[in-house]
């Protein structure tokens, strides 16, 4: 991918809670993976700040990336900035932070390059990797549909998970979805797990679920603790987030469900990157960086310990 133009931050900002609530790093001043990173950490109790800067690029595994991408010395990402705390926009409105901001910062360090992060819808990211994106780094779900049209390489576990308004007014039960509109964000694996429950709603003869799909996560938790939606399903890490952040106007509904890894998006004709991007988060993982960027956001738990390449094909 050789075109660098890309869309204005701003205008990706996330949508505040209506509880009027704060992002973890908006007090953190954090880079964009270039080594820009100054922060006192302090300041948000589940965001200690990342310097990729710390990170020696491996001389041979910078050796596995193709000559197109290294040329310029940046590794460009795709990602949808309102997936907290997975990759969001800190409250300057331009800066990218997440666990998945890092762990591109972190693969691009080890292989002698910076990562740039460029904002996107998320359905949209997938099919611009190879092309207007080298990689996609955006919490994505490792499955079947995907690895039909992409490499993915496994670096974390998540779940899904439902929240509802505090004290479950409606009385929803997360057994029975029939009838409940319930916000999720387009594209995402949650989405289609709910189109095939309200399928069987409409054929066991009960109310479908209503799903009231959004572009963003934000957009979704916020119409959750503003009532439009009687809950919402994401993955298990931003329901989490979510609900901290709402500071009591909302909470998690039910177990988490369906764990599966999350995955690097290389393109499918890609090998030889794919094959860096693996290498690199392997030796992350190895070292105990990877743990390291997930702890600060609260997740370490999810840390994968094998970065597997197209995992299940």
């Amino acid at each position: 991918m050789r075109t660098r133009t890309a869309l204005p931050l701003s205008a990706l900002a996330v949508v505040g809670l209506l509880t009027g609530c704060t992002t973890a790093s908006q007090d953190l001043g954090t880079g964009t993976g270039s080594g820009e990173e100054t922060a006192d950490s302090s300041a948000a109790p589940n965001a200690v700040a990342f310097d990729p800067a710390a990170i020696e690029a491996d001389p041979e595994l910078a050796a596995l990336v193709p000559a197109a991408v290294a040329e310029d010395g940046v590794l460009t990402v795709g990602a949808e900035l309102s997936y907290a705390p997975a990759e969001f926009v800190a409250a300057d409105g331009v800066t990218p932070v997440g666990f998945d901001v890092d762990v591109a910062a972190a693969v691009a360090a080890t292989l002698g390059l910076e990562s740039q992060v460029e904002p996107s819808t998320f359905d949209a990211i997938i099919p611009a990797v190879g092309t207007k994106y080298e990689v996609g780094i955006s919490g994505f779900t490792i499955d079947a549909d995907r690895l039909q049209v992409a490499h993915m390489v496994s670096y974390f576990d998540a779940g899904s998970q439902l929240a509802v308004a505090s004290g479950n007014p409606d009385g929803i039960d997360p057994a029975d979805l029939c009838g409940v509109v319930v916000g999720v964000q387009t594209g995402t694996v949650q989405q289609g797990e709910l189109e095939d429950t309200s399928a069987t709603c409409e054929a066991d003869g009960t109310d479908p679920v209503e799903i009231l799909p959004y572009d963003s996560q934000a957009d979704v938790t916020t119409n959750l603790a503003g009532g439009k939606v009687q809950a919402m399903y994401a993955d298990s890490p931003v329901t989490a987030y979510a609900v901290e952040q709402a500071e009591g106007s909302i909470e998690t509904l039910g177990d988490i469900t369906d764990a599966a890894p999350y995955g690097v998006v290389v393109a499918q004709d890609d090998d030889a990157l794919a094959d860096a991007v693996q290498a690199a988060l392997q030796q992350l993982m190895d070292d105990g960086t990877l743990t390291e960027i997930l702890d600060g956001w609260g997740n370490a738990e999810g840390a994968l310990a094998t970065a597997e390449l197209d995992p299940g094909v």
